[in-house]
């Protein structure tokens, strides 16, 4: 196993590519705003290259063309009751009428109680997950994503008392990660996971240069793509970005859509397309409400370097 600072010079060392590739590794982190019905049609166009989306939920976004890109289901939040079997059912009901479910995602960020994050502690978690998530395995061979925690130490923590409390009963096929940070942060981040959990496949599921410059941004963005494109053992990724610049709570600059609806630079990228030169403005309002990510980044990193 790559030691991390090994693991991160070789990242760095990686060629970057053009800027305007495709690659069937590549979603949609479908994030649902007041401009969504508009720019829904952007992201399963002709001009897309995108393959799957997931919506935080289980039942797929009407505005986005299904025969286009598969969707995968999510478990985002433990339900109030210890029966409830909501999500098992959504996704019972989805094979039924025809839709094909080949993944379905665990929790969102179990381990985080801010910014997004659904705050489940891992034997609730656990419960759930054996309850509602892996009988789809069973019934249905359907390959099931583990819980997405945050890149902050915590979340190595809490996913550990998680297998721990299935007690060999949990099954899941691949890890999902989250990012937002720099890419030497999230070259060391993939690698610890990686040598973690180094028989899973891994999915990056939420990235971005959060509050970074324009330029740092973009190099950001085509220094990741490129390498997850390299690397065997991830299979899918999504930027989280599709939004406007002017609701974006990761900052203006990371925005696949600028605030008029157009893509960024890095939205044509990633759709394959070639740069627009098309330039992302922010509202301020939306600054605070990724105030709490800051910390979790910082944590992560002076984890990793210890």
């Amino acid at each position: 196993m790559r030691t991390t600072t090994t693991f991160i010079l070789a990242a760095l060392a990686a060629p970057l590519a053009l800027a305007q590739t495709t690659s069937s590794k590549r979603g949609l982190c479908y994030v649902n705003t007041t401009y969504s019905n508009t720019d829904d049609p952007i992201w399963d166009g002709g001009n897309s290259d995108l393959t799957w989306y997931y919506n935080y939920g289980s039942t797929p976004t009407s505005g986005i063309d299904g025969s286009k890109l598969q969707y995968i289901p999510m478990l985002w939040g433990a339900p109030p009751s210890n029966t409830d079997m909501t999500f098992y059912n959504n996704v019972k009901s989805l094979i039924a009428s025809g839709t094909q479910i080949k993944y379905v995602l665990g929790f969102n960020e179990p381990d985080g109680c801010i910014s997004g994050g659904s705050c489940i502690d891992a034997q609730t978690a656990a419960q759930t997950w054996i309850r509602e998530i892996e009988p789809l395995k069973k019934e249905h061979g359907i390959l099931l994503g583990a819980p997405a925690v945050t890149g902050s130490p915590t979340g190595f923590t809490w996913l550990q008392n998680f297998f721990t409390a299935c007690a060999g009963n949990c099954s899941a096929d691949f890890i999902p990660v989250h990012w937002y940070g720099d890419f030497e942060g999230l070259a060391s981040h993939v690698g610890q996971v990686n040598g973690t959990y180094p028989n899973m496949t891994m999915w990056i599921t939420e990235y971005a240069l959060a509050e970074g410059s324009l330029a740092d941004s973009q190099t950001f963005y085509n220094q990741s793509a490129n390498w997850f494109d390299s690397l065997d053992y991830v299979t899918h990724y999504s930027y989280f970005g599709a939004f406007r610049s002017s609701v974006s709570n990761v900052g203006p600059n990371a925005a696949m859509l600028t605030q008029k609806g157009q893509l960024t630079d890095i939205g044509a990228w990633y759709l394959g397309q070639k740069a627009t030169g098309n330039t992302p403005k922010g509202g301020a309002a939306q600054v605070a409400k990724f105030a709490g990510w800051a910390a979790v980044v910082l944590g992560a990193m002076m984890w990793f370097m210890t």
